[in-house]
């Protein structure tokens, strides 16, 4: 078993199938399966059941796939160690990031990762829960993860920087906006208006069902998947949204007004990494988010004056 022969494998896992992981790796389709079938020999086991033109992973197959990426991973992190040594700047980092701190701090963190490394492309993948970011760096599928949830994320198989804390905040729709003109409001405001929401499990999605739980009369207008749906159908007027103080800025350039909620619930934002081996690419970025976390938690306020309600869900 080799790099190669893991890499190809990883490919058609990726892909989905032989024909477009060839296209992806510049090889050959047949060159490819060779490769397949002699790795498969080699273990003394199918790694995928072939049905037609589709391939499925056999159990041998979803076994072999988190070992193939830590191998891969670490086999990267040693030729990237010593191209850095030669003097080697360019380079791919691989990260994944949930949906609102995708917006920020990660923003801020790419614009000053590139002002310094500007030939290393950053390749950021999406994830929906802590654990799938966990996951994603524990298995070496990206080398650093950034999650949001309800309380600080902890965890024995990565290493955890705490980055900063958001408020949720109202995304207010400015043909409904009867809140008055002052940047506080309290839930039971809430009553008789329309919001967009997220999905169940999000925390902003916790908080609104958690207003509705109170008994206060808030409609639920529109419920979007997609997080980048949710600040165009508050400026079209379907309703108020709930979201991280991460979306402010860009709400406010829209047009938009931003009233804070309290009680206060709080997101927490983290960097995960895995504990070694990392790619110099890697450990650069990390020294751009330790100086981030040193830095002020905007919309909060300046303080931990509040922490989150319990019971949220840990989705951002």
């Amino acid at each position: 078993m080799d790099a190669r022969q893991l890499t190809h494998f990883l490919a058609v896992v990726d892909h989905g199938g032989f024909t477009r992981a060839a296209e992806h790796l510049l090889v050959a389709q047949p060159s490819l399966s060779q490769t397949i079938k002699g790795l498969e020999r080699e273990l003394g086991v199918p790694l995928f059941h072939r049905t037609g033109r589709r391939v499925v992973l056999s159990r041998a197959g979803h076994e072999l796939v988190g070992p193939a990426r830590v191998v891969v991973r670490d086999l990267e992190a040693a030729r990237a160690a010593v191209d850095d040594l030669k003097g080697v700047r360019s380079g791919r980092l691989e990260m994944v990031a949930m949906p609102s701190p995708g917006v920020e701090p990660l923003t801020s963190m790419i614009a000053a990762y590139a002002r310094s490394h500007p030939a290393v492309t950053v390749d950021v993948a999406a994830a929906f829960t802590p654990e799938e970011v966990s996951e994603a760096v524990r298995a070496g599928s990206a080398e650093i993860g950034i999650l949001g949830s309800d309380r600080p994320f902890r965890s024995a198989d990565v290493d955890v920087l705490h980055l900063e804390q958001q408020l949720l905040v109202l995304i207010v729709d400015p043909r409904a906006d009867t809140f008055g003109a002052g940047p506080v409001l309290r839930r039971e405001d809430l009553a008789g208006h329309r919001v967009v929401v997220s999905q169940p499990g999000s925390l902003m999605r916790w908080l609104v069902d958690d207003v509705l739980a109170d008994g206060v009369g808030v409609e639920i207008a529109a419920e979007v998947a997609h997080r980048t749906s949710v600040l165009p159908l508050v400026l079209a007027g379907v309703g108020h949204a709930v979201l991280p103080s991460s979306w402010a800025p860009l709400a406010r350039q829209m047009g938009l007004r931003v009233v804070r909620i309290e009680p206060v619930t709080v997101l927490h934002v983290a960097v995960l990494s895995r504990p070694a081996d990392l790619t110099p690419a890697a450990r650069a970025f990390l020294g751009v988010a330790a100086g981030h976390a040193t830095g002020p938690t905007g919309e909060l306020g300046g303080g931990s004056d509040g922490g989150s309600s319990g019971g949220a869900s840990q989705r951002a």
